[in-house]
């Protein structure tokens, strides 16, 4: 991405200087216009300074790329949406707030998953070191993280009572991780999937220690990110 910035000075090259030393950048790094040569008044008075434009690429940043993207995205699909974009250490939230936040949540959170996915792709094929980048929308994903942890807790509780195991309905990656990692304390049950995406679901069995307990999801759940 192109940036400029205007510096003057006693003349053209103590401009261009002064310019280098603050972009931190040699001279075979920018490009350089001549915006007002520096002309010396009559007798040495009233000097008019040298004015000069310096042209550098810039990197752009990942939460530039991110609003970018979005805000593109969202262009296209013809919705009118609001970023609120953060940065913590690995990771960038954005909240997205809109007139229909059901649109952009979808059914069980699938267009948010949807779009937070290629978002991520999007951001993160062209750069060095990955960043996790996380979208809610209306506080969905808290919400949705406590009913799961909720249907775990219940699920183990019928699974020890009866004493057999139980499979869940279909599930992303990300909520079959929530799953597991709600119950890998747990004394009495063990998690693992089966099937194939679309239809992979978490099954709670009765007894711990399973080869295929819930640690068998983190690949599948880091690529999903």
């Amino acid at each position: 991405m192109q940036k400029s910035i205007e510096v003057q000075g006693r003349t053209e090259d103590e401009a261009i200087e002064t310019a280098l030393e603050q972009l931190g950048m040699s001279r075979d790094d920018v490009s350089v216009e001549i915006v007002e040569q520096a002309r010396t008044g009559f007798l040495g008075l009233k000097n008019t300074p040298a004015i000069v434009k310096v042209i550098y690429e810039a990197k752009e940043e990942r939460s530039e790329q991110v609003d970018d993207f979005l805000t593109g995205l969202f262009k296209r699909m013809d919705i009118d949406v609001s970023l609120d974009i953060s940065e913590a250490e690995g990771s960038i939230n954005v909240v997205l707030t809109g007139k229909d936040p059901g649109a952009l949540i979808g059914r069980r959170g699938e267009t948010l998953d949807a779009i937070q996915h290629l978002t991520n792709y999007v951001v993160n094929r062209s750069v060095s070191g990955r960043v996790r980048i996380n979208l809610d929308a209306e506080n969905y994903r808290q919400r949705r993280n406590e009913a799961l942890e909720s249907l775990a807790t219940r699920t183990a509780s019928k699974v020890m009572k009866y004493r057999r195991n139980m499979t869940l309905d279909p599930m992303n990656a990300y909520e079959r991780h929530v799953i597991h990692t709600a119950l890998q304390e747990h004394k009495s049950v063990s998690t693992f999937s089966v099937g194939s995406e679309p239809n992979r679901r978490v099954v709670v069995a009765f007894g711990e220690g399973s080869e295929s307990s819930g640690r068998s999801e983190s690949p599948q759940y880091r690529e999903w990110r």
